[in-house]
C-alpha cells in the first residue's frame, strides 16, 4: 500500500495560452519505494519531477494540469494504492476564479494552543465545509451566507473556491531556537559573540534537516493513517489537497522577524545559514521547484553603496526555469520570488517582501523596476494572452499597507534596540509598512498601484495577513473627484487561520489601543490619506478573532457593473460570523 509522507499539496501554476489550467501536486514518499501512479481527470498523470532527495525521502511533483472548458467543472484525482480520492474545481474559460485567502497557519509560541477558544483546526474546518460539501460532518447546519452558495456551486456538484491564496507564515520555524541545542545556547551569548559565532558543518546539517523535516511534520494530518482510508480531518493538509494554492513567504517561514534585525545581525554567519536553508526549503515545498534549480543570491559588491540593505544581483528567472513547463511565472530581473498570475479578468501580483528586506528596505531597486514594468503593460499582455482585459488586480502583501500606526510604541521599542529572537514585539512593528523607516516605500507602492489602476483601467485591492486581526482600510487621493476609482485602493486584512488572535489580558489591552488609534487618519502625503474603516457588520475597526476571507469577482453585465465581493468568516465562541463587503469594480477608460 502506498504511504504518503507528505501531500498531496496542490499548487496553481497559471493558465497557458491554449487554455490549460496548470496545477501541480507535491508528494513525499520513501526513497526506496516506486513512484506512485497518479490519475487526474480519468487519465494517468505524466511521470513526476524529482524536487529533492533527503534522508531516505524523495519529494515529487506531479502534473495535474487539465483543460478549461466553457463552464467550470470538477476534476478528480487519485493515487494508486490509496483509497481516498480528491478533487479540485476548474473555472470556465476566461472566468475569474473564486478565491479564499488565509495566513498565519501555526504558532509562534508552542503554548499558543492554550489561547484558542476552539480546536486548532476549527477555522480550517469552516473554510473546508464552505468549500466542499463532501467534507461536511453529519448533522452540519448551514448559515445564511453559506446557503447563498449552495445553488451556485454545491448543488451543481462543484466546489466553491478555485484558488487558495496563502499570504505568509504557512509554517512557523520559530521552534528551531528551542529544538536545536546549539541555537538555544546561542541565545544566551553576549551580542558580540553572537555576531562572531561560527556554524560548524554538523550544525549546518542539523539546520538543513530541520527546515526540510518540519514541513512533513506540520503539513500532515494529526492522524497519519487518514491518508490510507476514507477518513479525513479538516485541517491545512486537507485544504491544500483540495484547492490549488498560491503561496508567498513571510518572516515565520524563515524565523520570526527575519529582515528587521540590525544589518550586523542579518549578515552574521548564523543568520545567513538559517536564511539559506529556509529559502531552499521554501523553494521546494511552497514554490514546488527542484532544489538544484535554485540559484544562489549574489551580492552586488562592485557597487559603491552602503551595505545596510541587501543588494543582490537580479536573476533572469525565465532562463533559470526555461526547461520547466510548470515553472511559476516569476518576474525577470529581480533577485527575489515575486510572481504574477492572470486568470480571466483578474490579475494576481504576489510580492516577495522578505528576500531583500532590511530595517529600512522592503523591496530592492531591481524588484521595483521589474514590478513597475509588468504593471505598465498588464492589459496589453492580458489581451494577447486571453483576449480579455484585467478588471481587478489583487496585490498580495504579506504585511498590511493600511493599518493603525503605533508611533509611540515604535519609539518606545526602538529606544531599547532589542534583537532577541524569542521576543517579537519590536521586530513586528519594524515589519509594518506603517513604520517610519518604511513610509517612503509605502508611498511608492501606493503611487505605483494607483498609477497602474489609472493607466490600465482597472481596480486594485490589497490583501494581507500577519497582524492576527481582521480589518478593512482604504488609501485614497484627496485631489481627485469622487467616482474616480483608480484613486482609491482598498486594503483587506485576514489573519490568522490557526494562530490565536489577541486573547490574553495584555493582548486585549493592546487591541483596545489598536482600535482607538485606528480612528485617526494617516496623512501619507499632501494629497494622500490612509484610514481604517469600521469593520463590516461591527462597531470596531479591527476584529480580534481568527478568520479567513472569501474573494469573488462578479462581472455583472459588463466591466462597469463588476464588484469584488469580500466575505470574512470570523470565529466566535458559538460559531462563525459573516462580514460582507462589496468593492465597486467600475473603472475608467485606460489613459496614458
Amino acid at each position: 500500500m502506498t504511504k504518503l509522507l507528505l501531500g498531496p499539496v496542490l499548487s496553481f501554476r497559471g493558465v497557458s495560452e491554449s487554455g490549460t489550467w496548470k496545477v501541480s501536486a507535491l508528494m513525499g514518499i520513501k526513497d526506496s519505494e516506486a513512484y506512485p501512479e497518479v490519475f487526474v481527470d480519468g487519465k494517468r498523470a505524466p511521470a513526476p519531477a524529482v524536487l529533492l532527495r533527503h534522508k531516505g525521502v524523495i519529494y515529487l511533483r506531479y502534473n495535474l494540469s487539465c483543460d478549461q472548458c466553457e463552464a467550470e467543472r470538477r476534476v478528480e484525482y487519485s493515487v494508486l494504492g490509496i483509497a481516498q480520492k480528491w478533487s479540485f474545481t476548474v473555472p470556465g474559460k476566461d472566468f475569474a476564479p473564486r478565491m479564499a485567502y488565509v495566513s498565519c497557519n501555526g504558532f509562534s509560541d508552542p503554548n499558543g494552543v492554550r489561547k484558542l477558544i476552539k480546536s486548532e483546526n476549527e477555522v480550517w474546518g469552516d473554510l473546508l465545509c464552505s468549500h466542499d460539501k463532501a467534507v461536511r460532518p453529519s448533522g452540519y447546519k448551514l448559515d445564511k451566507e453559506q446557503l447563498w452558495h449552495e445553488q451556485r456551486t454545491h448543488a451543481k456538484g462543484l466546489q466553491r473556491f478555485h484558488l487558495l491564496l496563502m499570504g505568509g507564515d504557512q509554517i512557523y520555524f520559530d521552534s528551531i531556537w528551542e529544538d536545536l541545542k546549539p541555537l538555544k545556547e546561542w541565545i544566551g551569548l553576549p551580542r558580540e559573540k553572537q555576531l562572531r559565532y561560527r556554524v560548524s558543518k554538523r550544525l549546518d546539517q542539523k539546520i538543513e534537516d530541520y527546515y526540510i523535516s518540519l514541513y512533513s511534520a506540520r503539513w500532515l494530518p494529526k492522524e497519519r493513517n487518514a491518508w490510507g482510508s476514507n477518513k479525513t480531518s479538516n485541517d491545512c493538509a486537507n485544504g491544500m489537497a483540495r484547492i490549488p494554492t498560491v503561496m508567498m513567504w513571510d518572516d515565520h517561514d524563515i524565523f520570526d522577524g527575519w529582515g528587521s534585525y540590525s544589518p550586523e545581525m542579518q549578515q552574521s554567519e548564523l543568520f545567513s545559514r538559517l536564511f539559506f536553508h529556509a529559502r531552499r526549503a521554501f523553494w521546494i515545498f511552497q514554490m514546488q521547484h527542484a532544489a538544484d534549480s535554485l540559484p544562489d543570491l549574489e551580492h552586488q559588491s562592485s557597487l559603491e553603496v552602503r551595505n545596510d540593505d541587501p543588494l543582490f544581483r537580479p536573476i533572469k528567472w525565465s532562463q533559470v526555469l526555461k526547461e520547466d513547463d510548470l515553472a511559476l511565472p516569476l518576474l525577470d530581473d529581480q533577485p527575489g520570488f515575486t510572481f504574477v498570475h492572470r486568470a480571466g479578468s483578474v490579475a494576481l501580483a504576489v510580492a516577495d517582501l522578505r528576500t531583500e528586506r532590511s530595517q529600512e528596505q522592503v523591496l530592492g531597486p531591481e524588484t521595483w523596476r521589474s514590478f513597475q514594468n509588468w504593471l505598465s503593460s498588464i492589459n496589453a499582455n492580458n489581451r494577447e494572452h486571453s483576449g480579455t482585459d484585467c478588471q481587478h488586480l489583487l496585490f498580495m502583501s504579506s504585511v498590511p499597507v493600511v493599518h493603525p500606526k503605533l508611533s509611540l510604541a515604535e519609539a518606545f521599542l526602538d529606544s531599547f534596540g532589542s534583537e532577541h529572537v524569542l521576543d517579537s514585539s519590536a521586530d513586528d512593528l519594524k515589519d509594518h509598512w506603517t513604520h517610519n523607516d518604511h513610509e517612503g516605500e509605502r508611498k511608492r507602492l501606493v503611487d505605483t498601484l494607483m498609477r497602474a489602476a489609472k493607466t490600465q483601467g482597472m481596480r486594485v485591492t490589497i490583501v494581507s495577513g500577519d497582524v492576527h486581526v481582521a480589518a478593512w482600510g482604504v488609501v485614497s487621493r484627496n485631489d481627485v473627484p469622487p467616482g474616480e476609482n483608480w484613486a482609491q485602493v482598498q486594503q483587506l486584512t485576514s489573519t490568522a487561520i490557526v494562530h490565536p488572535s489577541l486573547v490574553s489580558v495584555m493582548e486585549r489591552l493592546f487591541f483596545h489601543v489598536l482600535n482607538n488609534v485606528a480612528k485617526g487618519e494617516q496623512e501619507l502625503d499632501v494629497n494622500l490619506t490612509a484610514r481604517m474603516m469600521l469593520f463590516p457588520g461591527a462597531n470596531r475597526y479591527v476584529m480580534a478573532a481568527r478568520n479567513w476571507l472569501a474573494l469573488e469577482l462578479d462581472l455583472g453585465d459588463g466591466a462597469s457593473d463588476s464588484k469584488l465581493w469580500a466575505t470574512w468568516r470570523c470565529e466566535t465562541k458559538a460559531s462563525f460570523t459573516n462580514h460582507l463587503l462589496a468593492i465597486d469594480g467600475k473603472s475608467p477608460a485606460p489613459s496614458s
